[in-house]
C-alpha cells in the first residue's frame, strides 16, 4: 500500500464530490484548514463555502465534462456522494461510471468513496435476521445502487476504498470508532458523519485500506 502521491511540498491536490453534504462537508474543512489545493464539483456553487485554495466546479456528478475538470491534475479524488432516492435511484453507480472513466483518463489512481453498510446486511454474518428481512426492503432502490456502485469502483482497476459507515449521525466526532472487514463489528450500529469523514483523511494521508471496503461504526 501506497499513500496517494503529492507535489512534494506536502500538500494534496485534491477533488471533492459531494462537498455540500455532512460528510463531504468536514472532508472539505480539513483540506482547506491544512492548505490543500481543492477542487469542488457542486451542482451549485453558491452552496461551497468560500476558502483560499478552493476551486468550484459548478455541474452535475453524471457530467463528464464537469467531472473531468473537477479530478484533472488531481493527486486523489474523495467522494461523499450519497443516495437521493426515487427521483434519481441509479444516481451513484452512473456517477461512479463517470468518475472511473474520468481517473482513468487523468491517470488519477487514489479514489475514496462512501458506501453503505446497510447495503451488505444480507451478507454479513452478524446481523440478526429480522434486520436482513426489514432493511433491505425499506431501503430496497438506494441500497441497489449503492451496490452497483462498488461494482463499477471496483472494477475500475483504481486504488480505491469504499467506507462502509453503519447509521449516520450528525453527532460531533469521537475520534474513536471501530472497524470491520467488509462488515461492522456487532454492537452499536451507528456514526457521526464527522468520524466518517476522519476515516476518508486517515485513509488518505496514510495510504491505508488500498482496495478494501472497511465498515465503520462506534
Amino acid at each position: 500500500m501506497t499513500a496517494a502521491s503529492h507535489p512534494g511540498n506536502g500538500t494534496l491536490r485534491l477533488a471533492i464530490l459531494g462537498a455540500t453534504g455532512g460528510i463531504g462537508g468536514h472532508v472539505l474543512s480539513w483540506a482547506a484548514d491544512a492548505g490543500h489545493p481543492v477542487h469542488v464539483l457542486a451542482r451549485h456553487a453558491a452552496a461551497v463555502p468560500r476558502r483560499p485554495g478552493v476551486t468550484v466546479i459548478e455541474g452535475d456528478a453524471t457530467d463528464p465534462v464537469a467531472v473531468a475538470d473537477a479530478v484533472a491534475s488531481a493527486d486523489a479524488v474523495l467522494s461523499a456522494l450519497g443516495p437521493r432516492g426515487a427521483k434519481t435511484p441509479q444516481l451513484l453507480a452512473t456517477a461512479a461510471a463517470v468518475l472511473t472513466q474520468a481517473m482513468a483518463k487523468t491517470g488519477t489512481a487514489r479514489l475514496i468513496s462512501v458506501s453503505a453498510a446497510g447495503a451488505f446486511v444480507k451478507d454479513d454474518p452478524e446481523t440478526s435476521g429480522l434486520v436482513k428481512l426489514i432493511l433491505p426492503r425499506v431501503f430496497a432502490k438506494s441500497f441497489a445502487d449503492v451496490r452497483a456502485m462498488e461494482e463499477v469502483v471496483r472494477a475500475s482497476g483504481l486504488d480505491w476504498t469504499l467506507v462502509r459507515p453503519t447509521r449516520l449521525v450528525n453527532s460531533p466526532a469521537r475520534g474513536e470508532y471501530r472497524i470491520g472487514r467488509d462488515y461492522p463489528p456487532p454492537g452499536l450500529t451507528k456514526i457521526s458523519r464527522a468520524d466518517v469523514a476522519a476515516f476518508m483523511i486517515r485513509t488518505l494521508t496514510d495510504g491505508s485500506y488500498i482496495r478494501e471496503s472497511p465498515a465503520i461504526c462506534w
